[in-house]
């Protein structure tokens, strides 16, 4: 076993405080990482204070895992003891659907295994996540990284990355195609990042002026203030894709005038609440609305093999462990340019 410093959620009205846990030992496919960088992600919020159902206590969040690799199983053979590593949002899945086949285990027949909160598909319990000093995980959900990129800013691809790099490649984004990114976030601003490097023609929307020196520093080439609806009519049925990463209620509809015939809005942003469709704005033009989950493991490393190639990693605030608490305030303020990054070395 390996004893493992962290920091948990024991109840959703308290602030995350240190938990001491084990950690399997390495099993002949496993490798054992040392952490030091993990993500801050919107859905450890929602778990840590309780506000979606089945969040298992004491939990230990953190999808968003950067570190170095201290020892492998005898059977490994992607990684050794020294080299960069990291884990994403899923850790296991039942590998024998044709999703899984097709190492898109992100939509197994089963469900995948997600990095914490999720029951173990050995009977051990229910899984811990980024939050801590090490993590044990089968080689085929770990990751190769860049050592020439800043390995915190490394960290939020592993979720903000890939949910935002998968649709953008499953739609066929390219040199030329019009893409518009609807909000600037966490997710937002990666996609804006990815989609300026795919060749594409990137305009951000947003309800918020300010955001629009912002977009123009990630590469975003126009830029559209979405509360102004004059100045949304002017780009009705304009572009070939739109990148909805909106998290607070709104209207599709909206964001659906805009697309152009056989226009595509992809879905990243969660609303709180189901949103309303109309079903004329979608025949007009021959629209379609799309959704997307992470990555499978082969498309995570190809976003992090185009990453490296590119530059491109996500822009960070590093915090210490023991300010989470602020950083989920500050979160819900919007209060962030664009991820909180945490640093293990303050566990």
């Amino acid at each position: 076993m390996i004893p493992t410093k962290s920091y948990a959620a024991y109840l959703p009205d308290q602030p995350l405080r240190p938990f001491d846990f084990n950690r399997r030992a390495p099993g002949p496919h496993d490798v054992h990482i040392e952490i030091q960088y993990c993500g801050v992600c919107h859905s450890d919020l929602h778990r840590a204070r309780g506000e979606w159902e089945n969040t298992h206590f004491p939990l230990v969040p953190g999808h968003e895992i950067v570190g170095v690799v201290k020892e492998v199983g005898n059977s490994v053979t992607k990684f050794k003891p020294g080299d960069l590593a990291a884990v994403g949002v899923i850790v296991d899945s039942c590998r024998v659907c044709e999703s899984c086949k097709g190492h898109m285990e992100q939509y197994c027949d089963e469900s995948p295994t997600g990095t914490y909160n999720a029951q173990a598909r050995d009977g051990s319990g229910y899984t811990r996540g980024g939050y801590s000093s090490h993590i044990v995980t089968d080689e085929r959900f770990v990751y190769s990284i860049s050592d020439q990129l800043d390995r915190a800013a490394i960290a939020p691809l592993l979720c903000a990355g890939i949910t935002t790099y998968s649709p953008l490649k499953y739609a066929g984004v390219k040199k030329g195609t019009r893409v518009a990114v609807a909000g600037l976030g966490g997710l937002g601003h990666m996609g804006v990042k990815f989609a300026v490097a795919f060749g594409a023609e990137v305009t951000l929307l947003s309800h918020t002026p300010a955001k629009e020196a912002d977009a123009k520093r990630l590469g975003a080439h126009h830029f559209i203030l979405s509360s102004d609806p004059d100045e949304l009519k002017k780009h009705h049925s304009q572009f070939d894709v739109v990148l909805n990463c909106i998290s607070a209620r709104h209207d599709y509809k909206t964001y659906l005038d805009l697309l152009a015939l056989n226009g595509k809005m992809l879905i990243v942003g969660l609303p709180p609440e189901n949103p309303t469709l109309d079903p004329f704005a979608m025949i007009k033009n021959r629209r379609s609305i799309i959704g997307s989950m992470i990555g499978g493991t082969d498309e995570t490393q190809e976003m992090l093999d185009f990453c490296a190639e590119h530059q491109i990693v996500s822009d960070i605030e590093v915090i210490p462990i023991q300010k989470i608490d602020e950083a989920y305030d500050r979160m819900i303020k919007g209060d962030v340019r664009y991820r909180f990054v945490i640093d293990m070395a303050s566990l």
